[in-house]
């Protein structure tokens, strides 16, 4: 009997996970009263009852079954729950701004209410109706407490400043939650950067990445010794748990084997941080590009004289290299339907515009034309010798001449072929902007460049390769998209165009890239 239930309910679920509501006992039975199951309700979507049984995690479709119990919905007045948590940055300002640009598009009101010091929700109401449809509930700290809320099947949606470590990535597929690395389990929402800042009366303007690691490691503590004045120099960086700060240990520290000190000023709110080195004219913080505030920015220089600077451009293409995505990871979780249209608007042109008010990189797709490219073709000139000919950059001219350079990059993971996470979504962005038309009648030309590490003619056909990966990927992904519309190509100039100095390990990643250009 109990095998024949259980086969009965199997033609009951779907695969699929659904938002967290208060686990209490229910029962479900269906309509002709031959199947009953009782378990723990973890969830309900508007359509589907996600349950704790005793033949494991069922979802099973509202429509065929009763519910008994004091935890079972009342499916006439249904209102969604949708649970975020994370990132203080994220949450703070984003994430309001981005659900309340939805309700107003969508016909809702939004009316937000606090809660308590880390947490408020906005309730979402019909205009048309006045009833309620939704609650989104906020818990804002860190990104590494996001991911614990998640595991605990606490949070829908993780807001992070960083991409999901394999610890956590293991225990969230042990826990059912698919891989969160995977197509659709995280997307890239805007862009962030780290960034160093000091206090607009100090007089140094520039750092080099190998300086900064050194100054937040404890070997240089005087600003004698970076071209300031002869000051101890005070150290602030954002709370040790927050994904920026775990950003300064990985694209800061860890390139030169460095640890952070603990002589360090922490704060937990990016604001306070920015503020607090404004203030003190012998400090140097890093901060969100977002939350700058009234601190000044240190452009990041190089011993080949090169110089990046943290800009809106710059960071959407990566040619700044401490880059900081701002993700949105999803468990294998069926949410509901007006969870599944904000995430949809978060995508959505207008979504785009929010981001860039709220003062955070959006990920809208620019042309820049050829000839605002003057600085990187000087750089390339100024740095070529026996490796790169005068005929190659001849060649490079001539082929993007008449041509733009998109704003979207592509750039791999250290040591590997698999791209980024802020590539992968590049690659969705891509993908999408190609089935809708956008590039119809026109060429895309996918161009590799490679770092000066070996010799040339080898670095070109790595570049090529990696150019080629990624014509793929976008092809695959733009499923229905005919190719005949738009003409894909690929090309390559290895060493020819660097981005920073070859002389470190975060130059050498910023000049092995694939950039994206369009007639």
């Amino acid at each position: 009997m109990v095998s024949k239930r259980a086969a009965a309910l199997a033609a009951l679920f779907l695969f699929g996970f659904l938002a967290p509501v208060a686990a209490q006992d229910v029962t479900l039975t269906s309509r002709d009263g031959g199947i009953e199951l009782s378990g723990m309700l973890l969830g309900f979507d508007g359509e589907f009852y996600r349950l704790e049984t005793e033949y494991g995690e069922l979802t099973v479709d509202s429509s065929g079954v009763l519910c008994e119990g004091p935890a079972c919905p009342n499916l006439q007045d249904y209102v969604a729950e949708l649970s975020l948590s994370g990132s203080t940055t994220m949450g703070a300002v984003l994430m309001p701004a981005l659900v309340e640009g939805f309700a107003q598009r969508a016909g809702y009101d939004a009316v937000r209410e606090a809660v308590d010091d880390t947490r408020f929700r906005y309730l979402l109401t019909n205009t048309e109706t006045g009833k309620l449809a939704a609650r989104f509930h906020f818990r804002v700290t860190t990104t590494d407490e996001g991911f614990a809320d998640l595991l605990a099947n606490e949070a829908d949606i993780v807001m992070a400043l960083r991409e999901i470590r394999p610890g956590e990535r293991q225990r969230a597929r042990e826990a059912g939650m698919g891989d969160m690395t995977g197509l659709h389990r995280s997307r890239v929402l805007a862009l962030d950067a780290v960034v160093p800042v000091v206090a607009p009366g100090n007089p140094v303007r520039s750092i080099s990445p190998l300086d900064l690691a050194r100054v937040f490691s404890g070997q240089v503590t005087n600003w004698q010794d970076l071209g300031g004045v002869d000051a101890p120099i005070s150290l602030h960086l954002p709370q040790a748990a927050t994904g920026l700060s775990q950003a300064v240990a990985d694209q800061v520290m860890q390139p030169v084997r460095l640890e952070i000190t603990d002589n360090v000023v922490r704060h937990p709110l990016g604001t306070a941080l920015s503020a607090a080195v404004a203030d003190d004219p012998f400090a140097i913080g890093i901060a969100s590009y977002a939350e700058v505030g009234n601190a000044v920015p240190l452009v990041l220089t190089g011993a080949c004289g090169f110089a990046l600077e943290a800009g809106r451009r710059t960071i959407k293409t990566e040619d700044y290299p401490l880059t900081a995505p701002m993700f949105l990871y999803l468990p294998a979780r069926r949410l509901p339907q007006i969870a599944r249209e904000f995430l949809a608007f978060t995508r959505s042109p207008t979504a785009q515009v929010v981001i860039r008010r709220a003062g955070f990189v959006d990920q809208s797709p620019e042309e820049v034309a050829i000839d605002m490219q003057g600085n990187r073709f000087a750089n390339a000139i100024s740095t070529a010798g026996p490796e790169v000919p005068l005929e190659e950059l001849q060649r490079m001219v001539r082929t993007l001449d008449g041509m733009s350079r998109l704003t979207t990059s592509f750039r791999f993971e250290a040591g590997s072929i698999r791209l980024d996470a802020q590539s992968r979504s590049n690659v969705q962005q891509l993908a999408r902007a190609m089935e809708v038309g956008t590039y119809d009648a026109r060429r895309i030309l996918f161009v590799g460049f490679s770092d000066g590490d070996g010799p040339s003619a080898a670095n070109r056909n790595i570049a090529l390769r990696r150019a080629d990966a990624v014509r793929r990927a976008i092809t695959e992904a733009a499923q229905t998209e005919d190719t005949k519309r738009v003409t894909l190509d690929v090309d390559a100039f290895g060493e020819a165009l660097p981005m920073a100095c070859d002389d470190s390990a975060w130059g050498r990643q910023a000049n092995r890239r694939v950039e994206v250009w369009v007639r």
